[in-house]
């Protein structure tokens, strides 16, 4: 089994990095300064442990990375870019190719049915920060990260069993579940407050916002007839898997929403967090101004290029 990861920015990084020194088979297909640089010195992984720098191929289009039958293709970019993605990996990937969504959201993988028969949802906790090319910083010690996947819309298969099993060996804690998407509902609901990260700053993600923004998504997920796990069931399957350490000395500043005003890329993934909800309430007749306003500024911070935390909680309750 070969696995290409498409998308190697903090998370897509750190699975194919601790994949290939775990000996499993990798290619990275990533694009611009990134790829230019793991072309040219490799992937930096830096960890509570050490940092190494691993020689990974790396290709710029799913053409080049040569696809077999029985070969495995995790998406890892953010939702926003799911459909170039996909638009490009239909033609390289000929039947019997599996395709992993490892990404936020739940959009993804209603994407990828559209033109793959095997697809699989992964929900993703894992503390990842990428903002320079060819470096990923990973803050998690012991577990590295927790991946547990399975079958879209659900079930589980030899596929699910075999890739669940390469990401335990890895250095993650990963199991296969029927109900993949049932949790992965739950982390929607968490990544809520990555929009409140990014135009606020870290400080009003654990306060009143989060909690107008959570509590509009359990109304709009009930109205919608969608029943996540509960917060402890998914509090049990966390435990203390995910230690947080600094690598390098840097403790983890900002989840991926607020690296991506970091970097400056232009484009944020609020219209498939936030965004879901405010669909799902317009729907279902579920108010969410909350998410419909954060929803909205991240995507005007990522257009104008402004920096985390440009409002205060106390100016956009105000909005509110």
């Amino acid at each position: 089994m070969r696995i290409g990861i498409y998308g190697t920015g903090g998370a897509g990084g750190h699975f194919g990095a601790r994949l290939a020194t775990a000996g499993e088979d990798v290619v990275f297909i990533a694009r611009g300064e990134h790829l230019r640089a793991l072309q040219d010195h490799g992937l930096t992984l830096a960890a509570p442990g050490g940092t190494a720098t691993l020689p990974i191929p790396a290709v710029g289009d799913p053409g080049e990375a040569e696809l077999a039958a029985g070969d495995v293709v995790v998406l890892a970019m953010k939702g926003q870019h799911t459909e170039g993605a996909l638009d490009d990996l239909r033609p390289a990937a000929p039947d019997g190719v599996a395709v992993v969504c490892a990404q936020n959201g739940v959009e993804n993988e209603r994407k990828a049915l559209r033109s793959f028969a095997d697809v699989y949802g992964v929900s993703v906790m894992l503390p990842a920060t990428h903002l320079e090319p060819g470096v990923v910083i990973t803050n998690s010690a012991g577990k590295t990260g927790l991946l547990d996947l399975g079958r879209y819309p659900d079930g589980v298969d030899a596929t699910a069993t075999a890739v669940a099993g390469a990401l335990e060996g890895a250095s993650f804690a990963s199991e296969a579940r029927a109900d993949i998407m049932r949790w992965k509902y739950r982390k929607l609901l968490m990544n809520l407050g990555n929009a409140i990260e990014a135009v606020c700053g870290p400080v009003g993600r654990a306060g009143e916002l989060f909690t107008l923004v959570l509590d509009e998504g359990v109304a709009a997920l009930a109205a919608a007839g969608i029943d996540p796990v509960t917060s402890e069931e998914d509090q049990a399957r966390r435990g203390d898997l995910l230690r947080m350490r600094p690598a390098e000395g840097r403790r983890r500043e900002g989840g991926s929403s607020w690296q991506s005003l970091v970097r400056g890329t232009g484009s944020i993934e609020a219209d498939f967090l936030n965004g879901e909800i405010v669909l799902l309430g317009r729907l279902h007749g579920v108010p969410t101004p909350a998410n419909a306003l954060f929803q909205r500024l991240a995507n005007q911070a990522a257009a104008e290029g402004r920096p985390p935390g440009f409002l205060s909680p106390d100016e956009v309750l105000a909005r509110l």
